[in-house]
Formats: C-alpha cells, sequence, structure tokens
C-alpha cells in the first residue's frame, strides 16, 4: 500500500513556494519537505486541514492512494 503527496503539483498549480506554503499554515519548512517528498509517516489532520485551506483543496487532491 502506497499513499502519495501531491504537494509538488499542488504548489506549482497554485505558483506558490514551499517556504511561502510553510508561512502561511505555520508549518516548518523542512517538515513540509518531509511531506513533500514522501518521507512523512504520518500526518495530523491540523496539518490537513491548513495544508487544505491555505491551497483551496481537498483532501483527495493532497493524498492519492496507490496499489501495490
Amino acid at each position: 500500500m502506497r499513499i502519495e503527496i501531491r504537494l509538488d503539483q499542488l504548489l506549482l498549480d497554485r505558483r506558490m513556494s514551499l517556504t511561502e506554503l510553510s508561512d502561511r499554515v505555520g508549518i516548518s519548512a523542512s517538515n513540509l519537505l518531509i511531506l513533500k517528498t514522501g518521507q512523512a509517516r504520518a500526518i495530523r489532520f491540523s496539518t490537513l486541514a491548513a495544508l487544505c485551506r491555505e491551497l483551496d483543496c481537498q483532501p483527495e487532491d493532497l493524498l492519492v492512494y496507490r496499489g501495490e
């Protein structure tokens, strides 16, 4: 089972940098980078909600399930 994070694509579509998103959601750029590169092992609902708010998206736009 694999969950992919589409943060790169959403940032590109919105012409937003990782640093700008970090400032908007109050999460360090290094933690967002861990999420962006797929190295995160978990995500808090509050973080997911903040990302969706600032990126104007739904969770399914950010997280994609890929089977094995």
